[in-house]
């Protein structure tokens, strides 16, 4: 599944509890020049709403894309095409937000470092070793491609806290 005629200017985040958040995205079979641009997009997607990380799934797009950038500055931001996960190691909690659930926070304990083996925006093969922030990131990006939301890895305490703020993502979209 590859996308010929996105229209890239009217590209927006998708918020909980859209149903398109729980697809799993499709690999990029081939980059072409719309894969790119969709790609430079989703940077100036994820700066401008102040992220740190961005799935192509959030934008409703089920492919298998993320970008990030620790500092949040469009210079530092990486292009990760079909990104793989491995080498997760140690542990550590972190308060994590998300571009696609405004207005929730809360603490997740993921791995602490990993190892990432994607494409980059011209189809090169890398492998980068991530720890800290930039390994919850990964992980956190890597999650969207695969369905899989923040929020589904809280504790029961932790969702409770959150549970006001969901009801009112929920009724804002069941009101749109």
């Amino acid at each position: 599944m590859q996308y010929k005629s996105l229209n890239l200017k009217k590209l927006q985040i998708i918020c909980y509890p859209d149903p398109l958040l729980k697809k799993v995205a499709q690999p990029v079979e081939e980059i072409t020049e719309e894969i790119s641009d969709l790609a430079e997009s989703m940077v100036d997607i994820m700066v401008k709403s102040s992220g740190i990380g961005l799935a192509a799934t959030q934008l409703g797009i089920p492919l298998r894309i993320i970008t990030m950038s620790v500092t949040g500055k469009r210079d530092d931001a990486e292009i990760i095409i079909n990104p793989t996960l491995s080498n997760l190691s140690g542990s550590s909690e972190m308060e994590e937000g998300c571009l696609s659930v405004p207005n929730v926070r809360a603490n997740v304990r993921r791995a602490n470092a990993c190892t990432v083996d994607a494409l980059d925006v011209d189809g090169n093969p890398f492998c980068m070793d991530a720890v800290e922030l930039a390994a919850t990131i990964l992980q956190h990006e890597t999650d969207h491609l695969n369905g899989i939301l923040f929020i589904d890895h809280l504790n029961t305490v932790s969702r409770l806290s959150c549970r006001r703020a969901l009801k009112q993502l929920e009724k804002e979209y069941e009101n749109r």
